[in-house]
């Protein structure tokens, strides 16, 4: 109860229609690169749910402990009430891809973080892709501890090794991607956002959130 009372003052109703917003750019532009229009798709920690709502896939699924979930997810989007760590409701080999993101630094310790990868590597098909969108602490060394629900530290280089330890072949690192929040400099408006996309010159000036790719072997 107390996470749902601080995410609903840090992300007031006001501010959700341009999150979506944002959220509707990014899968467009960038993300439904890598997922098939007929892929099994699933968010893990889907929060708000604005990634999984604005993909276009063949099937998809939200995972998150918040029962809240529900009332935010679109209704072609299945919700699963279960941990990061063990998704029993989804068998192995069973999804083409799975995306997190601003999810990995809320978890308690690293071990955490280490059996969500092996939870992610189990559901996935082979050749299946995790798309991990991350705040990196080597770039928000202060910023990073400024959120009261931050505990786990990791940079693009320890996704990386975290990825490889549970099984995963990273495929695409890009250290700056994103700014870290959407209250930061990424630009609102949807064709702005549409041209920092396409100007990776601007990601190296304003990305402060690591984007990591790996594939089941």
């Amino acid at each position: 109860m107390e996470l749902e009372q601080l995410y609903r003052h840090r992300f007031p109703e006001s501010e959700l229609a341009a999150k979506h917003a944002i959220w509707q750019v990014l899968c467009k532009d960038f993300f439904s690169r890598y997922v098939k229009p007929d892929a099994t798709v699933v968010d893990i920690g889907a929060g708000y749910c604005e990634f999984i709502n604005n993909i276009q896939a063949g099937t998809k699924i939200a995972v998150d402990l918040n029962p809240e979930v529900k009332q935010r997810a679109a209704a072609d989007v299945r919700v699963i009430n279960e941990s990061c760590t063990a998704i029993r409701e989804l068998p192995g080999d069973s999804v083409d891809v799975v995306f997190m993101s601003n999810f990995l630094e809320h978890l308690p310790s690293k071990q955490l973080v280490l059996e969500t990868f092996q939870e992610a590597l189990r559901i996935l098909r082979p050749g299946g892709q995790v798309i991990i969108l991350q705040p990196n602490i080597r770039f928000l060394y202060a910023e990073y501890w400024d959120f009261f629900d931050h505990h786990t530290a990791l940079s693009d280089r320890s996704l990386v090794e975290g990825l490889e330890l549970a099984g995963f072949k990273p495929t695409l690192v890009i250290p700056r991607f994103l700014p870290y929040t959407t209250k930061s400099r990424l630009p609102k408006a949807a064709f702005l956002v549409r041209l920092y996309l396409r100007v990776p010159l601007a990601w190296r000036i304003l990305g402060k959130q690591a984007l990591v790719i790996a594939e089941k072997p």
